[in-house]
């Protein structure tokens, strides 16, 4: 018999570099909330929005170098567990919520709750959802909103304690954004890799510039007007819908 030749075996391994990025942004949020609990809280706000900007980093890298693989799907899927997850609820908490000692950590871990369920769904879903639009405000728009929230409280000298029913409510009210069947824009449909007009590049440059004028204002800003575009696209939609079957109903001839 011939000799035949042997079979290629497929090796072994991860993807190095985006899951290099996953690992930071996995890292940014565990400092976190090593930071809040040693009373950071700027530091910790800081770190959560650094894991924001890696989470978003490093799924493009992996479409971009063709690295994109199931184990680093699900590994991107744990460290926003820990990023956008654990690490704001753990953070607002220690600044303000344990003021409230047991609603206090429920407000906590309803928004921690949220988070993995809003993150199971969305990975169930990825590959049927309308790329156009989030079901629900994203995890990392919600952990923003908390972070960037304790930063601006600390940066304005605002008492966690005193703010604390405010605080909560607005915990609460965030993750029920994030399991709610709300649509958001995905804002996917901006092309990174074609060519814009010169004046968007102007316009990037004085959003730099105003976030650091006053970062904790001008992201709250961002963040809150981008959590509550969800509800008011909603309102708009149920309005146009109503107002075509109105139109319709109109329309349609009556019987003599």
């Amino acid at each position: 018999m011939l000799n035949q030749p042997p079979t290629p075996r497929h090796r072994r391994g991860i993807y190095l570099l985006p899951n290099l990025f996953t690992t930071a942004a996995l890292f940014a949020g565990f400092y976190a909330i090593v930071a809040a609990m040693g009373g950071r809280f700027e530091a910790a706000s800081v770190a959560i929005i650094l894991a924001i900007v890696l989470d978003g980093i490093d799924g493009r890298v992996a479409r971009i170098t063709h690295t994109e693989s199931a184990f680093g799907a699900a590994y991107d899927s744990l460290s926003d567990m820990v990023a956008f997850g654990l690490a704001p609820a753990l953070v607002v908490y220690e600044w303000s919520l344990v003021s409230l000692g047991k609603l206090g950590w429920l407000a906590a871990f309803i928004f921690t709750a949220s988070a993995a369920l809003r993150l199971a769904r969305f990975t169930v879903q990825v590959d049927v959802a309308d790329k156009r639009y989030f079901q629900g405000l994203p995890s990392p728009s919600a952990a923003a909103l908390l972070g960037v929230l304790v930063w601006l409280g600390v940066d304005y000298g605002f008492s966690g304690e005193d703010t604390a029913a405010l605080v909560s409510l607005a915990t609460i009210l965030t993750g029920i954004l994030m399991v709610s069947n709300i649509r958001y824009h995905s804002l996917k449909e901006f092309d990174l890799k074609g060519k814009v007009p010169f004046i968007a590049v102007l316009a990037i440059v004085l959003v730099y510039v105003m976030i650091s004028i006053n970062p904790p204002v001008v992201l709250f800003s961002g963040f809150f007007l981008y959590a509550i575009s969800g509800p008011v696209l909603t309102l708009l939609q149920v309005r146009k819908r109503r107002e075509k079957r109105k139109n319709a109903i109109d329309v349609v001839p009556r019987k003599p």
